[in-house]
């Protein structure tokens, strides 16, 4: 039984699982590797993506934060709802750019809808047409996340999430899967977490360096923010 007034570290929970299952993931991703284009596809165009990249810039700061999530994957869910606010507010006072990296591991757990790499298609469709409204639509996103198991959501409710955050424009994108390739592509530059065999998310790079999930201990003060204020 815990004592009386001590949180639980839903976060640390999570990763500890997400541990467990990283074998099944490397697995999974060697089969998928072997499968998946060999190109990069259409690159989504616009002023805060880098292409070589797939990093979708949001903010100016002289710090970095790189987050590397799949749409399906309850930890990045876990990891948004535990950091995103400070995450945002050093975005917002000039503190660090996030680059975000939609990537797609889990289509193998959306019942064959390939909702994962749908998702991140959709969020680079959001990115190219709509820069401002990036940093919402992934909010939004993990704020609708379907579960692990089922087929994810439609195209529609895609389209009906972006034009909830204000994107009228990437329906067309999002239905033609444009960035399909380009997402498969860029997944496969992932950076492997220290002391890991293969891909997982989500995936933290803090001035450009990867570090482990276990080093997050569900603290955004200690772990994120006293980087960039010393």
């Amino acid at each position: 039984m815990a004592r009386a007034g001590k949180k639980t570290n839903w976060f640390a929970v999570w990763v500890s699982i997400a541990a467990v299952v990283a074998v099944v993931v490397v697995g999974a991703l060697v089969v998928w590797a072997n499968n998946a284009s060999s190109g990069p596809g259409t690159a989504p165009q616009s002023a805060v993506i880098d292409d070589e990249t797939g990093a979708i810039a949001v903010g100016e700061g002289e710090g970095t934060i790189d987050t590397y999530v799949d749409f399906m994957c309850p930890v990045c869910a876990s990891f948004e709802a535990t950091y995103g606010p400070a995450i945002e507010s050093m975005v917002e006072d000039g503190t660090i750019t996030l680059n975000i990296h939609p990537i797609s591991i889990l289509d193998r757990a959306s019942a064959g809808s390939e909702f994962s790499t749908r998702a991140a298609n959709a969020m680079y469709a959001v990115a190219a047409n709509h820069p401002d409204l990036a940093l919402p639509y992934l909010q939004a996103l993990f704020a609708n996340q379907p579960a692990e198991g089922t087929t994810g959501l439609s195209n529609e409710e895609l389209i009906a999430i972006a034009e909830q955050v204000g994107a009228t424009d990437a329906a067309e994108d999002i239905n033609a899967g444009t960035y399909a390739q380009f997402v498969e592509y860029m997944t496969k530059q992932t950076p492997v977490q220290p002391g890991q065999s293969g891909i997982s998310t989500p995936t933290i790079a803090i001035d450009g360096e990867v570090i482990s999930n276990s080093q997050l201990t569900g603290d955004p003060q200690a772990d994120l923010v006293a980087k960039f204020t010393r």
